[in-house]
């Protein structure tokens, strides 16, 4: 009956869902809004939504209920109460490796093919292992954290004594249980939230002292933060079309001890000759909206809820921000172009096109391959614009 119970929960939730708004937004008002749910069946159904996302398109003829206890054996090593109605054979592998579990799942169902997880496959970028791409779908990323070095040794003797396991990535990165509620563990401004692949981009960067740099899609700051962390003695303008996340950028930047920056809000998709046509930028970083498709293994609902279209639509829209700042950028210096996608069409293709239609020369760029490290996948170009 229990199992029953949670399976009509969990049923309830997947007909009221559309995809419109972001799962981890959806839940909290659907809880709140069905009170009769205690914090154990809120638990379960949470557990199970998010599993059932993970799947992706694969085994599509299946009934909900046995695609359901299919995902959630390739999700946890702990047993669910469908998953020893369901999969009673299967009961004993639960702590075996993903590999060894994504095998017996095919020999059970011969039908499933991992391919199916991740919708529009033949568009990801060059250098992409499939199969471990896809896999990793199956694991929460973990949460990533930027410190100081020299904070290092007192953030991690905080976390364990909070029994927190924490792996040590670098002086400055720290891998996380997803989840960690840190606001009640470490001083605020000590820390920034920033996935790994994500700090990475830092290292095409590259800022010297004095610098101008502009974030042009600043969002709350993340790339601008780092940007500070590796040159302090820079002058910053930060925009961003959406007023709202300005307002949080200020937060963040407050919290971190920045005082000094430039702040607009712009469309980039507009002239803005009348508000910059007296800047000139020692750098740019264009963090440019995206599909995100790098990012659903935070996200999996986007797996199924994902229109292909949307791709071409955001890179229309990456290649006209482009054109439209690199005329605010000195001649020798660099355009930071970093997506976390990844489709080629909005990456290695967006940087062919600039190359082609810009004055900018490629010097480097990377395919950033998070799901290696239960993190983000992303991309990253740097180019240097050239005398016109």
């Amino acid at each position: 009956m229990r199992a029953d119970h949670q399976l009509r929960a969990f049923e309830q939730i997947l007909s009221s869902y559309d995809g419109n708004l972001p799962l981890h937004r959806f839940l909290p008002v659907y809880f709140k809004q069905h009170k009769q749910m205690g914090s154990s069946d809120r638990r379960w159904a949470t557990r199970y939504i998010y599993s059932f996302f993970r799947l992706g398109k694969a085994l599509p003829s299946l009934p909900a209920e046995e695609r359901l206890s299919i995902a959630d054996f390739l999700c946890h090593d702990t047993l669910s109460l469908l998953v020893e109605k369901n999969l009673p054979d299967l009961k004993g592998s639960i702590n075996l490796p993903l590999e060894e579990k994504l095998a017996l799942i095919k020999a059970k169902y011969p039908g499933f093919d991992v391919e199916e997880i991740y919708p529009f496959h033949t568009a990801l970028s060059t250098g992409i292992n499939k199969n471990n791409f896809f896999a990793s779908f199956f694991k929460q990323p973990d949460l990533f954290i930027r410190i100081k070095a020299e904070d290092s040794a007192a953030v991690i003797s905080k976390l364990e004594a909070e029994n927190i396991t924490v792996k040590v990535i670098s002086d400055t990165a720290l891998a996380l249980p997803n989840g960690t509620k840190l606001e009640t563990i470490l001083t605020d401004g000590t820390y920034q939230v920033q996935d790994l692949s994500s700090q990475h981009t830092g290292l095409y960067f590259k800022p010297n002292k004095w610098d101008k740099w502009w974030d042009c899609c600043a969002a709350s700051g993340g790339k601008t933060l780092l940007l500070h962390s590796l040159e302090p003695v820079i002058e910053l303008l930060v925009s961003d079309l959406r007023e709202s996340v300005l307002l949080n950028l200020d937060e963040r930047f407050r919290s971190a001890g920045i005082k000094k920056y430039h702040k607009k809000e712009l469309d980039l998709l507009k002239n803005n000759d009348q508000v910059l046509h007296h800047y000139q930028f020692d750098g740019i970083i264009l963090d440019a909206p995206c599909t995100g498709s790098g990012t659903w293994g935070r996200t999996p609902e986007m797996l199924t809820f994902f229109e292909e279209r949307k791709t071409d639509q955001f890179a229309s829209i990456q290649k006209g921000i482009a054109q439209n700042v690199v005329k605010y950028l000195k001649p020798g210096k660099p355009l930071i172009y970093i997506t976390c996608s990844a489709f080629a069409a909005e990456n290695e293709a967006v940087v062919q096109h600039m190359v082609d239609t810009l004055p900018l020369e490629l010097e480097e760029m990377e395919l950033i391959k998070g799901f290696e490290n239960n993190a983000d996948t992303m991309f990253v170009a740097r180019l240097i614009k050239q005398n016109e």
